[in-house]
């Protein structure tokens, strides 16, 4: 007689089930957001729910549907947090977007995601109208953040109306979930190795599992307990799973607003007696000058975990002794949703250069240039490869694989993983230069000023700053008899490229190195002018 195996129920991996957990469970832990007026707005799980699933019903009045995509452009708020699961909960694909890129930036990405509705901070309307303006897929660009509802305003291709009475009207109970695991939740672009923007789509399944990592003890270890400041922002690199994992153990979710700087985080953290606080290494560094400057401590900070740029010794050193905290160093990438390895609070081998080792779901690989797995994996450089569940396989819109025959995916980087199964990153194989956190392309610098007229050769790269890990400046060689001066050379690029990508110096070189291929030689450029 045949034997019959029992079986599990089928429980789908998606995001919705962290805020119903939450609302269930943990109904009156909060959701703190600093407001620009000083004070603070806060909203249980439960009440944060309802009013996440009341956009749900919004959004579908406005024709959204499961696999549509919705953009946002906005700071880590309350009202943000909402319309994530609002989208994510109805099955549609939330699309962020980072307000430090230009309009014309930021249009393109929209016209690729093909993104009908964009929710945006009320401070980033004006932007948010120059976006609609250049993409006629734009029908409605609705306003969070706003105390009261302003009246509709016409942009190119839609009404602009704030958010907040929708809300009000809109019916409860919007039905979450009933889609496969498998479903797109999340859509960000970031710079590939080719320099040219490119997006990075997330799971339910993916996202899901990378929560699961972050909440183990040799990683972010968030329990219940916890009050966590998520400075990382949201519209960047899934702003590190932190809005997913918190709200799945029930602690307290500080959100900063817009306001990074050093004075109003030492106020929000004291204020909330925030525990654990996320974020680059440039906003600790704000956050310890202002102590230094004005007195006072915060005795309730334990743990700061930084990524995103590299982290001096000097600052991690300055940031554990004049906060009282343990900083824990990270690697990570926007394909990998993002998190790759974290330094365990307990590991001695913590320190600033070395970015941890990966927990279990992801994998690492170092090969040589042209891909082929190292004999020794232990003490010695290569480029470094990874997989795992939340890993990208392919690119938006691309049918072609990201990742090789065995599923490994190039990093770009360049590193070492020692006898403990820590990873130090020793260098990057792109040429995109990462500052304060964020991707700068030179190509795109490099085009800009290599069009002017007087210019022969234009090369950027990174230079080591002690606040932002790498700055570019700009090396130029003027053709024969021709001369301009600075303010030229980087006029054209206004409008054109980020603020922050702004080149901090210009070198005139006589003769702009060059390797055997004709190239410019970038590698003696970062070694004669990078340090």
């Amino acid at each position: 007689m045949p034997i019959t195996d029992g079986r599990m129920q089928s429980f789908a991996l998606t995001l919705d089930k962290f805020l119903d957990h939450a609302a269930k469970w943990h109904p009156h832990a909060e959701v703190v957001t600093a407001r620009q007026d000083g004070g603070r707005d806060r909203a249980g799980y439960a009440d944060l729910r309802q009013r996440s699933q009341r956009i749900s019903a919004v959004l579908q009045g406005f024709g959204t549907g499961p696999g549509d995509r919705v953009a946002t452009l906005a700071w880590n708020t309350q009202a943000h947090v909402e319309v994530w699961y609002a989208i994510m909960g109805m099955g549609a694909v939330c699309h962020t977007l980072n307000p430090r890129l230009t309009a014309a930036q930021l249009a393109s990405m929209v016209t690729q995601s093909a993104a009908r509705i964009l929710v945006v901070s009320a401070d980033l309307a004006p932007l948010a109208r120059d976006i609609a303006d250049r993409v006629s897929g734009i029908e409605r660009v609705l306003v969070i953040d706003l105390p009261e509802a302003p009246s509709p305003v016409e942009s190119g291709t839609g009404p602009v109306m704030a958010l907040e009475p929708l809300i009000d009207g809109a019916a409860g109970g919007f039905a979450w979930g009933a889609f496969d695991e498998t479903t797109p939740s999340g859509l960000c672009f970031t710079s590939g190795t080719t320099g040219a923007p490119k997006g990075v789509t997330y799971t339910h399944r993916s996202s899901f599992l990378h929560t699961l990592r972050l909440l183990q003890v040799d990683v972010m270890a968030i329990s219940g307990a916890d009050s966590v400041l998520v400075v990382v922002p949201m519209f960047h690199a899934n702003a590190w799973g932190l809005p997913f994992a918190v709200p799945a153990v029930g602690a307290k979710l500080v959100l900063p607003g817009r306001h990074a700087d050093g004075a109003s985080l030492a106020r929000l953290i004291a204020a909330e007696e925030v525990t654990i606080a996320v974020g680059v290494p440039t906003v600790w560094l704000g956050l310890v000058e202002h102590l230094e400057a004005s007195g006072g401590d915060l005795p309730s900070l334990r743990r700061i975990i930084v990524g995103g740029a590299p982290l001096a010794p000097a600052l991690m050193e300055r940031i554990e002794r004049r906060l009282g905290v343990t900083v824990q160093t990270s690697w990570g990438m926007t394909e990998l949703s993002p998190s790759g390895t974290v330094s365990p609070v307990s590991d001695p081998a913590r320190s600033a250069a070395v970015s941890g080792r990966p927990a279990v779901g992801v994998d690492l690989l170092l090969t040589d240039a042209d891909g082929r797995a190292l004999a020794q994996q232990r003490d010695v450089e290569g480029h470094l490869r990874v997989r795992g569940a939340a890993v990208i396989d392919r690119y938006f819109g691309d049918d072609q694989a990201a990742t090789d025959a065995e599923g490994w995916f190039p990093t770009g980087d360049l590193a070492r993983i020692d006898g403990r199964g820590n990873l130090t990153i020793t260098g990057r194989a792109k040429d995109l230069i990462k500052s304060g956190g964020e991707w700068i392309n030179p190509a795109e610098i490099e085009a800009v000023v290599g069009a002017i007229p007087e210019v022969s050769l234009a090369a950027v790269v990174g230079r080591s700053d002690p606040k932002w890990g790498e700055r570019p400046i700009l090396l130029v060689e003027l053709r024969a008899e021709q001369a301009i001066s600075d303010a030229a050379l980087l006029a054209p690029l206004h409008g054109r490229v980020a603020p922050w990508w702004i080149p901090d110096a210009i070198i005139r070189l006589s003769h702009m190195p060059l390797a055997s291929t004709g190239k410019i030689d970038k590698m003696r450029l970062r070694a004669e002018y990078g340090g």
